[in-house]
C-alpha cells in the first residue's frame, strides 16, 4: 500500500503515517517492512533478505567447522600424547 501511494505523486507526501494509522501498525515497523521490500525489489541499495539468510547460514557453518577442527586438534593432541608413553609388556 505505502509503495502504491509513493509512486503517486498526489499520495505520496506522509503516505506511510496513514497506512500505519490507517493499518494500527507503528510507524516504524511499516518503515522497516517497506525499507525491506524496497532492498529485496532492487529500488534501494543493500543486502537483499535472500543474501542475508546466506551469510547468516554460511556463519552458521564456518562456527560448526571451527568447532570441529578444535575437537580434532585436541583429539590429534591427545592421541599424539598416547603414543609417546611408554607401553607396558
Amino acid at each position: 500500500m505505502v509503495l502504491d501511494l509513493r509512486a503517486d505523486p498526489a499520495t505520496s507526501r506522509g503516505a506511510l503515517s496513514r497506512v500505519s494509522r490507517q493499518l494500527g501498525i507503528n510507524n516504524d515497523t511499516l518503515r522497516n517492512w517497506v525499507d525491506r521490500e524496497e532492498i529485496d525489489t532492487g529500488v534501494k541499495p543493500g543486502v537483499t533478505t535472500a543474501e542475508q539468510q546466506r551469510i547468516n547460514e554460511l556463519e552458521r557453518e564456518v562456527r560448526e567447522l571451527r568447532r570441529a577442527n578444535e575437537i580434532l586438534k585436541s583429539a590429534s593432541a591427545f592421541f599424539a600424547a598416547e603414543l609417546d608413553r611408554p607401553h607396558k609388556r
